[in-house]
């Protein structure tokens, strides 16, 4: 019997066409606007918020998304929904078990098993349930969160657009 294809069966990690065609510099400029925006990111957060460790999944997020961005892990709604559903759960965890071991091991494991029943795997969201599970702080953090993690997909999107300017670009200097 076969079973329903998940968004892991999308793409191989790695295995984009797209990626192999590009140079060492072209490597270098895809991996520039994720470091980037996770700078400004941080700089903003550092502004806001005195807790960026909550934050640091992100950069995770980032470096998977420039690594293959049109793998399934790395969607505009699998980044969201995940990232979101983990801050969220870490926060109750946190509010409800208080700070420590417990509520750190739940939030991870009922995190890790909604992503797998949603279909929403991104790794890098077990951190992020871990970190508010531990040092969730207040409410106001997870609203800050989730316009971290806007502006996160927002690179998504922008590292899709990036690729396709990279793959246009090569194949008019290969004419």
């Amino acid at each position: 019997m076969r079973q329903k294809p998940t968004q892991l069966d999308s793409i191989k990690p790695g295995s984009s066409s797209k990626r192999r065609r590009l140079t060492l510099k072209g490597e270098f400029l895809l991996a520039l606007m994720p470091t980037l925006v996770i700078l400004i990111v941080l700089a903003l957060l550092e502004v806001l918020s005195r807790q960026q460790l909550l934050f640091a999944s992100l950069a995770s997020s980032a470096f998977l998304i420039y690594l293959d961005p049109q793998h399934g892990t790395n969607k505009v709604r699998t980044l969201i929904t995940s990232q979101m559903l983990a801050a969220t759960i870490g926060l109750l965890a946190y509010l409800g078990l208080g700070s420590g071991y417990l509520s750190a091991g739940s939030a991870m494991i009922v995190t890790i098993a909604l992503m797998i029943f949603l279909d929403v795997v991104h790794p890098p969201a077990v951190s992020t349930s871990l970190s508010f599970a531990l040092r969730a702080g207040h409410e106001k953090n997870l609203v800050l969160f989730g316009m971290a993690v806007g502006i996160t997909a927002i690179l998504v999107l922008l590292e899709h657009y990036a690729l396709w300017l990279l793959t246009y670009y090569s194949r008019q200097q290969g004419r």
